[in-house]
C-alpha cells in the first residue's frame, strides 16, 4: 500500500473512534431487511423462498468485502467510505423505487442485485473504520473490535426505534432514509476517519475504553426499553421526539473523550506514544524500546509504522542487500507475524477459523433473516420486539466477547476461540429448544442466539489479526466474512426457505403457522453448531502456543520482524 500520512497526537485516534460509531451504525443497514421484507413480499407478490433468496443477496452484499479489503491496503479510508456512500445511495434507491411503485414491474434479478449493492455498502463502511481503528489502537484489538462491532449489532435496535417513532412504521420512508440519510451521515464523518499515530497503553486509555463501553451498554438498554414502551404505551409526538433525541446524545457520547482531552491538555500530553510510531521517531525521544514498558525489548521500532508503508521493496534493492549481507534471506512468516493473503490462505488454522465462523455465523444469520416469519409461525403478532431483542443480545455478545476474551487472553493466555466453542454449544441448546417449541422458549432462544451470534461475529476479528498480523488484515478479514453469506445461502436460502414453503403448501397458504415451519431447519442448525464446536476445540488447541507467545507478559507483544 502507498505510504499514508499519519495524524499525530493523542486525541485524533479517539476522534476517529467517535466518528466510527456513526459509520458503524450506518454499516448495520442490512439488519433492516426484516423491517421492509413484508412490504417486498406483499407489494411485489413474492413467495417466501423468493424473499429468502433476497435475504441471501442481503447477506452476500453485507459480507462480500474482498474489494474493500484490497482497497484498504491501497487507498486512504475516505476513498473506501466514498465507495460505500455511492453503493448505499444507488442500491437502496432502486429498492425504494420498486416498493413505492414509482417504477413498476422491475425484474426480480434487478432487485436482487440492487439489494446486493445496497448492503455491500456495509462492507466498505465497516472495513474502512475497523481496519483504521485497529491500526490506531494495535494493543487493544479485542476491545476496539468489540466496541465497533457492538455498535453494528445494536444498529438494528436504533433503526427499529427510528422506524417506529420517526418513520411511522413505513417501509417506504425507511428505504428513503437508507437512500439519503445514511450517505449524508457517512459523508459528514469521512474526514475524521484517518490513520493516526498508533496509541499506547496507560490507565487513561483504559478509562476511556471503559467509558465508551459503558455508554454503549446504556444505549443498548435504553433502546430495548424504548422499543417495549413504544409498543405497549401510546406516546405523544413531542415525547417521542424527546426520547429519540436521547438516543442521539448517547451516540454522541464517545466524542466526550477527545473533548475531555482538549480541556485537560496537561494530562493528555503525558500519554506516551507507542514505540515505533511516526510521532515518537519525529520527536527523537531517545531509545524507542523504552517508550512502552509492555513491549518486549526485541520489538523493532518499525513494526507498527510498517502498517502504513509500501508493501514491497524493490526486488533489485533486496537482492543487492542480500548479496552484501545487509538483510537476511526471506523466510515464511510464523503465526503471530504479518502474513500476506496467499500465505495465510494455505494455513490449516486459517481454514479452521473460517469453517468455525461459517458454521456459527451462518446459523445465526439464518435466524435473523427469517425472524419475522419465525415470530408469525410461533404466534407473535408484532415481531419488532423480537428484532430488538435479537439486536440487543447481539450487541451484548459483540461487546461482551471483546471484554471477556481480552481479560482472559491477557491474564491466562487463553485463545479467544475457546469462547467460540462455548457459544456454539449454547447455540445447539437454543436450536433444540426452538425445535421442541416449548411454551415460553421463543424469546429465551432468540436472546441466546443473539448473544452467541454476536460472540461468533466479533471474536473472529481479533483472532485473525493476532494469527496473521495487521499489515494485510483488511483482505484477510474480508475473506473471513464470506462465511456469513455462504451460510445464509446454504442454511437460509436453500434449506429454511424450502422447508417453510413446503409446510405452507401443506396448509394451503403462503403463510406458514406452527412449529413445523422451521423444525427441520432448527434441528439441522443444531447439528452444524455441534460440528463447529468440535472444530473450534481443535483450533484452540493448535493456536494456544501462539497466544502464550503473544501475551506471555500480560499485554500484547509485537513479534519480531520476520524479514518478510
Amino acid at each position: 500500500m502507498p505510504k499514508l500520512k499519519l495524524k499525530a497526537g493523542s486525541r485524533p485516534p479517539w476522534v476517529g473512534l467517535a466518528a466510527a460509531v456513526w459509520v458503524e451504525i450506518s454499516a448495520g443497514n442490512a439488519y433492516n431487511f426484516p423491517l421492509y421484507s413484508s412490504a417486498l413480499k406483499s407489494v411485489l407478490g413474492f413467495s417466501q423462498q423468493q424473499l429468502t433468496f433476497l435475504g441471501v443477496g442481503n447477506d452476500f452484499g453485507e459480507s462480500f468485502g474482498l474489494l474493500p479489503g484490497i482497497a484498504c491496503n491501497n487507498f486512504p479510508p475516505w476513498v473506501v467510505l466514498l465507495v460505500g456512500v455511492f453503493a448505499c445511495f444507488l442500491g437502496y434507491g432502486v429498492i425504494w423505487l420498486a416498493v413505492t411503485q414509482t417504477v413498476s414491474n422491475l425484474p426480480y434479478w434487478v432487485l436482487w442485485i440492487a439489494l446486493l449493492v445496497a448492503t455491500n455498502s456495509n462492507a466498505w463502511f465497516g472495513t474502512a473504520v475497523l481496519v483504521t481503528n485497529m491500526r490506531n489502537f494495535p494493543l487493544s484489538r479485542g476491545t476496539v473490535s468489540g466496541i465497533l462491532k457492538g455498535y453494528v449489532g445494536i444498529s438494528a435496535a436504533v433503526y427499529t426505534v427510528l422506524y417506529s417513532i420517526l418513520l411511522e412504521k413505513s417501509a417506504s420512508k425507511l428505504l428513503l432514509f437508507l437512500t439519503l440519510g445514511l450517505p449524508v451521515i457517512c459523508l459528514a464523518m469521512m474526514y475524521f476517519i484517518r490513520p493516526c499515530t498508533p496509541s499506547g497503553e496507560d490507565s487513561s486509555v483504559h478509562v476511556h475504553f471503559v467509558f465508551t463501553q459503558a455508554a454503549s451498554c446504556l444505549l443498548a438498554v435504553y433502546l430495548l426499553a424504548l422499543t417495549v414502551i413504544y409498543d405497549t404505551v401510546s406516546l405523544s409526538a413531542a415525547v417521542s421526539y424527546v426520547l429519540l433525541a436521547i438516543v442521539i446524545i448517547f451516540l454522541l457520547s464517545p466524542l466526550g473523550i477527545p473533548v475531555k482531552m482538549t480541556l485537560c491538555r496537561a494530562n493528555a500530553e503525558t500519554l506516551t506514544p507507542l514505540a515505533g510510531s511516526t510521532e515518537h521517531l519525529a520527536e527523537g525521544e531517545g531509545d524507542s524500546t523504552q517508550a512502552h514498558p509492555l513491549l518486549s525489548p526485541s520489538s523493532s521500532a518499525s513494526n507498527l509504522g510498517s502498517f502504513f508503508e509500501s508493501e514491497y521493496a524493490s526486488d533489485v534493492e533486496t537482492l543487492l542487500a542480500m548479496g552484501e549481507g545487509a538483510v537476511k534471506k526471506k523466510r515464511r512468516p510464523r503465526r503471530g507475524e504479518d502474513f500476506k493473503f496467499h500465505e495465510a490462505f494455505i494455513k490449516a488454522d486459517f481454514w479452521l477459523l473460517w469453517v468455525v465462523y461459517f458454521l456459527g455465523v451462518g446459523s445465526g444469520v439464518t435466524v435473523l433473516n427469517n425472524l419475522a416469519q419465525i415470530g408469525v409461525a410461533f404466534g407473535v403478532d408484532d415481531t419488532t420486539i423480537l428484532l430488538s431483542l435479537f439486536s440487543f443480545c447481539n450487541f451484548v455478545g459483540r461487546l461482551g466477547s471483546g471484554v471477556l476474551s481480552e481479560h482472559f487472553v491477557r491474564t491466562r493466555t487463553i485463545p479467544r476461540t475457546l469462547w467460540m466453542t462455548c457459544t456454539l454449544i449454547v447455540m445447539v441448546i437454543a436450536f433444540v429448544l426452538l425445535a421442541l417449541a416449548l411454551s415460553g422458549t421463543l424469546y429465551v432462544s432468540t436472546a441466546l442466539l443473539g448473544v452467541c451470534y454476536g460472540f461468533q461475529y466479533n471474536l473472529m476479528v481479533p483472532t485473525a489479526s493476532e494469527l496473521f498480523g495487521l499489515r494485510h488484515f483488511g483482505i484477510i478479514y474480508s475473506f473471513m466474512l464470506i462465511g456469513n453469506p455462504v451460510g445464509a445461502l446454504l442454511f437460509s436460502g436453500l434449506l429454511a426457505g424450502y422447508v417453510y414453503d413446503a409446510e405452507a403448501a401443506k396448509q394451503g397458504s403462503s403463510t406458514c403457522l406452527g412449529a413445523e415451519c422451521f423444525r427441520l431447519t432448527f434441528l439441522f442448525l443444531a447439528g452444524m453448531c455441534g460440528l463447529g464446536s468440535i472444530l473450534s476445540i481443535v483450533l484452540t488447541i493448535r493456536i494456544r502456543p501462539v497466544y502464550q507467545m503473544l501475551y506471555s507478559s500480560g499485554s500484547f507483544r509485537i513479534p519480531q520482524a520476520s524479514d518478510h
